[in-house]
């Protein structure tokens, strides 16, 4: 097992019922969460009062939040950028109020077929705003590469992180994802470790891009976070299952692939649990 490092999830994909994630967290004796979704809304929507019955809640299951699980930066790069920005703003105060350094972020979809060569320095532009805005505020923007958006391959997360990389700005690194974009994710791995600072746990096929529980498909979860372990990693490892159809999934990706399952949210994150506790024991 690691030493010094916490297990988080989004805990969304448990129920939509706030209290219901808090119900299963406990049971699972975790301590900290992703936070993306409460009771049916995103985090951006929640107001400064719904916050801080949040934080309440939070502060009586003895849960921390390791990470807000934000949509920024997962609009279409030709999109007005001012109203973006100023959701951003707010989810700064939400953090302050949550207790977390963290925010998960993206940069920006691409036009469908489109270079994204073309829309590198839009991209580089609006990221630079929001990381001068996250450095006010002392905030660590995470940048996890998901597909369709500039920062989708290894090699765009490295030319990311090559000049945009800072103590205000680091990496997430998502195996699924890699694998749903045609990466191999140990090369990927060995390209962007000195800038990750944050772990999502989702494995998939590459042959469908299906995701599955960690350590079943092609991610090389064991592996890797063997090398993360020997490489003296400190960060979170945070479930993030998708393994059902939760609420506001469709929400999360451009082209949401209907997913069947006879697995109860709860089931199917507990399933996610154990199969990484498992690699975990193993490594």
């Amino acid at each position: 097992m690691f030493n010094q490092i916490q297990l988080s999830g989004f805990s969304d994909e448990i129920s939509p019922d706030f209290d219901k994630q808090m119900q299963v967290i406990s049971r699972l004796g975790m301590k900290y969460i992703e936070i993306r979704g409460v009771d049916g809304k995103n985090i951006t929507e929640l107001s400064a009062d719904e916050v801080a019955v949040v934080k309440e809640k939070l502060d009586a299951a003895g849960v921390q939040i390791s990470s807000i699980g934000s949509p920024i930066g997962k609009i279409d790069i030709t999109d007005d950028f001012a109203p973006h920005l100023e959701t951003f703003r707010k989810l700064l105060e939400t953090a302050k109020t949550l207790n977390t350094r963290y925010i998960r972020m993206f940069s920006f979809y691409m036009p469908k077929d489109a270079d994204p060569a073309d829309y590198r320095d839009e991209v580089f532009a609006r990221l630079k705003v929001l990381i001068e805005e996250a450095e006010k505020a002392d905030i660590v923007l995470l940048h996890e590469n998901e597909k369709d958006i500039y920062g989708d391959t290894d090699l765009r997360c490295l030319d990311l992180m090559e000049n945009l990389g800072c103590d205000h700005f680091r990496a997430v690194f998502d195996f699924a994802n890699f694998i749903q974009c045609g990466m191999e994710t140990i090369p990927a791995y060995e390209r962007l470790k000195p800038y990750v600072d944050y772990i999502h746990i989702k494995d998939a096929v590459s042959e469908t891009g299906a995701v599955v529980p960690p350590g079943m498909g092609d991610g090389h979860l064991p592996e890797i976070l063997a090398s993360f372990k020997a490489d003296g990693y400190t960060g979170f490892l945070s479930l993030e299952p998708h393994l059902t159809n939760f609420t506001g999934l469709s929400g999360l990706e451009k082209d949401a692939v209907h997913r069947d399952t006879v697995l109860t949210g709860d089931e199917a994150f507990a399933l996610a649990h154990d199969a990484l506790i498992d690699i975990l024991n193993k490594i």
